[in-house]
């Protein structure tokens, strides 16, 4: 198995740089999949796994909109990892793990050993309890092949809140970074790409080009394109330029791709997809348009 990134890179490469979220917000799965019941995640997952294969590279599966269901929602996200899997999508698990020990060796388990329950190719991850908490994800996408994704900038409004604070001249974000520049060399992969990826929110572009400064050979996972307000420039901001394209990650869209308008309200599963896969074609056009990406999505 190659490395997670060199995997991730190959794929945008071809495809183009757009991760489609699938996150189940409450009140918003459609009946024709069940409603917001663990089948209903579960069926609609499955759904949108069907129209993102062959359109997009990479999905992120949000772990708590499937968690609040308890035992049954997590069965949910196990059946849509394992369809994004066998669909040969590549798959974030979003779950922003963070702890100490045997604990984080657990979390760590869970996503990305050869067994785990939730088939992952990579985990997000919080940083702020410090490195040590990082130690079990990075040995065991070592060992696996698989990734590590770090929360830097976030897209949230709250982000600044710490994020952005001064830590003896510099953001707190940026010192996080530089405090990671051993592992990322560590899991550098095949491609000159690490597989130890940084989340740089879309919106804030000036910060993810800082992130790329310190960072260069560290994939980005951009999320708040779309619903949040983020456009395609500003999306690649931190991404780097190879010729005449920009590559250096994945952009990830949710809701303005997994519940665009009249989605809620299709008569047949046939006329929903329709409406997803314009969706998300239009989405990855729009960023491969900006990145200088020829790649053409199945139509």
């Amino acid at each position: 198995m190659s490395d997670f990134a060199s995997r991730l890179i190959q794929g945008t490469r071809s495809l183009g740089p757009l991760c489609v979220g699938i996150d189940p917000h409450p009140g918003r799965i459609p009946d024709l999949f069940g409603g917001d019941t663990p089948e209903g995640l579960a069926a609609w997952g499955e759904a949108i796994v069907a129209s993102a294969a062959g359109r997009v590279a990479v999905v992120k599966p949000q772990v708590g909109l499937f968690e609040r269901h308890g035992p049954d929602g997590m069965r949910a996200l196990q059946r849509v990892c394992d369809a994004s899997q066998e669909a040969g999508l590549l798959v974030i698990a979003d779950a922003k793990r963070g702890d100490i020990g045997t604990t984080a060796k657990g979390y760590a388990a869970a996503y990305l050993s050869r067994n785990a329950p939730f088939r992952s190719d990579a985990v997000t991850v919080n940083p702020y309890m410090g490195l040590d908490t990082l130690e079990p994800f990075l040995d065991l996408a070592e060992e696996t092949g698989k990734g590590v994704v770090v929360l830097a900038r976030t897209s949230n409004p709250g982000s600044a809140d710490f994020q952005a604070r001064d830590l003896e001249g510099a953001p707190l974000y940026a010192r996080v970074v530089e405090a990671l520049a051993p592992a990322i060399d560590r899991l550098k992969g095949a491609e000159g790409w690490s597989s130890l990826m940084l989340v740089a929110g879309a919106t804030g572009p000036d910060e993810a080009r800082h992130l790329r400064s310190l960072a260069p050979q560290a994939l980005f996972l951009v999320p708040g394109y779309g619903a949040q307000g983020g456009g395609a420039s500003d999306a690649l901001a931190g991404f780097t330029r190879i010729g005449n394209r920009l590559e250096g990650g994945t952009v990830n869209a949710s809701r303005s791709v997994t519940f665009p308008s009249g989605s809620d309200t299709a008569a047949t599963k046939a006329d929903w997809r329709q409406l997803i896969e314009a969706a998300i074609d239009d989405a990855q056009a729009d960023l491969s348009r900006h990145a200088g990406n020829t790649a053409v999505t199945s139509g």
